[in-house]
């Protein structure tokens, strides 16, 4: 009896202190995340979706705190938005979701530590995020978000010169083919042949590289609403 109720104690505090690791490790990366005031940068979005040709497109995109984004392109850009600032702003506000400790994995020779966080309200766009984090850089390194309207997201981030920033050089999507909202205005060439239906695949993957970082010289309030 005594020993069930010893490893029964050991349990709970172990899972306590697990909480206690998620939160602050989220805690870290969102102080991180607080000290980019504004920034703007280049982008290159290569997407592969089967079923459709999308040509490789450009694009400047300019953030500024709390929750200010813009892109400017001349031509159509496919970015998943969950993957840039609405994680972010959502991690912001740790009143609206619970953090639970999930185990580690290596990513690319790293440790990273698996972090479920799980919104508390059923309105949230979100309903579950998985972050496996970088504790040593306090960066995320892989994401997977699912959500009410895009399905499940899964990103994987890479840093170069911007990591004390925690900015990311490369991001890669895989998406959900079938529940990704991909705008009309995409220019695209869809075989509706039935030989290519039956081999259409599921799933989807959108590269971002990032480049060429400006970071906190103050974007005015009235760029964001023109």
């Amino acid at each position: 009896m005594r020993n069930s109720f010893l490893f029964t104690f050991l349990v709970f505090v172990s899972f306590s202190m697990f909480g206690q690791n998620a939160m602050t490790a989220i805690t870290k990366i969102n102080a991180k995340y607080a000290s980019v005031k504004d920034y703007k940068v280049q982008v290159e979005v290569k997407a592969s979706i089967p079923m459709i040709k999308i040509l490789p497109s450009k694009a400047m995109i300019y953030f500024k705190q709390k929750n200010k984004f813009k892109i400017v392109s001349k031509g159509i850009v496919l970015l998943p938005k969950q993957g840039f600032s609405e994680l972010y702003e959502f991690l912001a506000q740790p009143s609206k979701y619970m953090a639970v400790y999930g185990g580690f994995e290596l990513i690319n020779g790293v440790k990273a530590h698996e972090v479920n966080v799980i919104p508390d309200e059923a309105t949230n766009e979100m309903v579950l995020a998985k972050l496996w984090m970088d504790e040593e850089n306090n960066v995320v390194l892989k994401s997977q978000i699912t959500t009410k309207s895009n399905g499940t997201i899964l990103t994987y981030y890479e840093y170069a010169d911007q990591l004390k920033f925690g900015l990311p050089s490369k991001m890669t999507f895989e998406i959900d083919v079938k529940k990704f909202k991909i705008p009309k205005s995409v220019a695209a060439d869809i075989n509706n042949s039935k030989k290519e239906k039956t081999k259409e695949k599921k799933k989807g993957t959108i590269v971002i590289n990032l480049s060429d970082y400006i970071v906190n010289k103050g974007i005015e309030d009235t760029f964001f609403s023109k």
